[in-house]
């Protein structure tokens, strides 16, 4: 292989996230609907039969198909899952910016709106049940944030004796903001609660 052959494959590939191709893909849908004479942002209580993080407050969201055309559609046929609604209900879909976790996980969200909301029957089997609060609410109400710190535990067989320091090297650590919300007897944390920070400073 000479310069010209690999300057030519770097010049038709295009560059994406490295390592993206094991990640789990994922996307979710902040849904505003009318209530009140005003915008309210729906969320889901997670199923306690769920096995992970039953109970827990979120936007309905899922795993990436193979069939799905694209991540909005993910969105839109599992928001249509877990509402009972028809996936045309939702309109005005605009793209949030995406996240990468530190689990392996790429999180693409959207915002839309729910015409018919009192068209909605929530899925039992991944749904214990739903309540909105009002945007107003969301954007006078700032977020508690609280930082969780991640510590570098490589495993018994790593070789430290092969990298400068041994066990004594200086590992880079990080610390995530965990954002919490509470409106009524909610809290609203997590994943949920940044894309929700997201969504109220850029509007």
């Amino acid at each position: 292989m000479n310069v010209q052959e690999i300057i030519q494959r770097l010049e038709n590939r295009k560059p994406g996230i490295l390592g993206s191709e094991g990640f789990s893909k994922y996307s979710v849908l902040l849904p505003l609907i009318q209530s009140e004479n005003e915008l309210h942002v729906l969320f889901e209580v997670r199923s306690s039969m769920l096995r992970r993080q039953p109970g827990e407050v979120c936007f309905p969201g899922g795993r990436m198909d193979p069939s799905d055309e694209n991540e909005q559609s993910t969105a839109v046929r599992e928001t249509s899952e877990e509402l009972g609604i028809s996936g045309k209900s939702i309109v005005n879909i605009v793209p949030l910016d995406y996240m990468i976790s530190p689990f392996g996980t790429i999180i693409y969200p959207f915002a839309g709106f729910i015409e018919q909301p009192e068209d909605i029957r929530p899925n039992p089997s991944e749904v214990d049940s739903i309540f909105t609060v009002p945007l107003s609410f969301l954007k006078e109400h700032k977020p508690e944030i609280f930082q969780v710190e991640y510590k570098v535990m490589p495993e018994k067989n790593f070789p430290l004796n092969q990298i400068p320091g041994g066990e004594n090297y200086n590992w880079q650590t990080r610390k995530m903001d965990e954002c919490f919300y509470y409106y009524e007897d909610k809290v609203i944390w997590g994943l949920t609660a940044r894309i929700l920070k997201h969504f109220t400073e850029i509007i």
